[in-house]
């Protein structure tokens, strides 16, 4: 195959398109409008807590077959620290109860049996709900298909409904459940808890999520010549016919020859300016995450590495160290996006203190409060209808990015899953 792919933009989905171009031995010129590469999926040292931190926290499960290969690929599967078993702790703090939900291995579901091993004040029963998601229209939402009158209920509150259903569709898709996609749900319960605990084992980023996504492409890259040109915003795009001609960035003009192919892997955002005459998803969904390091690190059974919270503002807690780390999802639909961060952050370590039992006079040295406007597109069904696909109409353009129709939600598995797919079109 003759000519150059020239891929625009740096983020997970773009450097996953550049890595499976450079393993078939295809020539790529990469070009990022920021100073680094990572988009999003970042670390960055904060000066106020003085030390390295994540743009946002992200949690992957084992089965997230994606993730995986592109670190085989990179030799960085040892950046995750992955869990041995599928557990995951939670705590309630309206009721005080705690819990650890722990899937069996094999995929038939024997964990639902274990009282000590499910979600308590849920039956049986109760989980059959699931069992319609494989089949979800386009327009199911998650709220139509996991309710039910049948369901068990403490205090009039439908358990399965709040102890799984509402935190896996903030999780998951940064969305309410009456706005979430059933169908997008599926997708990602298909690749995981459908297939037990061995695809649900939680994997970590060990040191951050620079040192684990970006910096190994990165070096897979320069070892094979290429150098990505930074600080380079594209401003323009030529187009004659059903072709793009030209990419017109902020200094320079790069034309593009009858050979060569283009994949953009821009923000969603930055992309229907570009090229308003290609679908994108409607709206943002925002998350919260808040960050407060501790004097010493956490030890003990205070150093959980995830845990889920129910009836809080806060939906799940990691510690790395000294460093704890919360994470608030669709945050602007729960209206806790714009609180004053000297209000909010006094409120968040009141839940942590309780979540992590640490004593009443427990302080923390510094915090930060790091808003994401927009961390995510709105994963309604109507909007994630509009996901543009990997092929356009022009002939010589592919496009990358969790908002494209990858089939999965916007996580880093969907980054660098649309990556991968955009590589292998072109490769065809």
């Amino acid at each position: 195959m003759s000519g150059t792919t020239h891929i625009v933009g740096l983020g997970v989905a773009g450097l996953s398109a550049a890595v499976r171009l450079a393993e078939r031995g295809l020539p790529v010129t990469l070009y990022d409008g920021a100073k680094v590469a990572g988009g999003r999926c970042r670390s960055f040292h904060d000066a106020r807590l003085d030390c390295a931190i994540d743009n946002g926290n992200h949690l992957l499960l084992s089965g997230n077959r994606s993730a995986l290969s592109y670190l085989d690929l990179l030799g960085a599967r040892d950046e995750l620290e992955i869990q041995p078993d599928a557990r995951f702790d939670f705590v309630d703090l309206e009721s005080g109860e705690r819990w650890q939900v722990a899937l069996n291995r094999g995929a038939l579901p024997l964990w639902l049996l274990d009282r000590e091993k499910s979600i308590p004040g849920v039956r049986l029963r109760d989980y059959a709900s699931a069992l319609r998601f494989p089949f979800a229209s386009q327009t199911a939402t998650i709220d139509g298909l996991s309710k039910s009158r049948t369901s068990t209920r403490t205090n009039g509150k439908d358990m399965l409904y709040q102890r799984f259903w509402e935190p896996m569709s903030w999780a998951v898709l940064n969305t309410t459940p009456d706005r979430a996609s059933a169908r997008l749900m599926w997708a990602v319960l298909r690749e995981t808890f459908a297939r037990g605990g061995a695809a649900c084992r939680p994997m970590i980023a060990r040191r951050g999520l620079s040192e684990t996504f970006v910096d190994p492409a990165l070096a897979y890259l320069a070892a094979r010549k290429i150098q990505p040109f930074f600080n380079e915003p594209l401003k323009e795009i030529g187009i004659e016919g059903d072709r793009i001609t030209r990419l017109d960035f902020a200094e320079r003009s790069v034309l593009i020859t009858p050979a060569d192919r283009v994949i953009l892997a821009l923000p969603r955002a930055q992309m229907a300016k570009l090229m308003p005459e290609i679908s994108v998803p409607d709206g943002d969904a925002a998350i919260v995450n808040a960050h407060f390091r501790m004097q010493e690190p956490l030890t003990g059974a205070q150093a959980v590495p995830l845990l889920g919270l129910v009836n809080a503002r806060t939906h799940w807690i990691f510690t790395r160290g000294a460093i704890i780390s919360l994470t608030i999802s669709a945050a602007d639909a729960l209206g806790l996006d714009r609180l004053p961060e000297e209000e909010f952050l006094p409120l968040l370590w009141d839940e942590v203190k309780v979540a992590l039992r640490l004593p009443a006079e427990a302080s923390y040295a510094a915090a930060r409060l790091i808003r994401e406007r927009r961390a995510t597109f709105d994963q309604s069904p109507a909007s994630v209808a509009k996901r543009p696909k990997t092929r356009t109409a022009f002939e010589n353009l592919y496009l990358a990015g969790d908002w494209t129709d990858t089939g999965l939600p916007a996580t880093i598995e969907g980054a660098i899953r649309s990556g991968a797919m955009a590589a292998k079109a072109i490769s065809k």
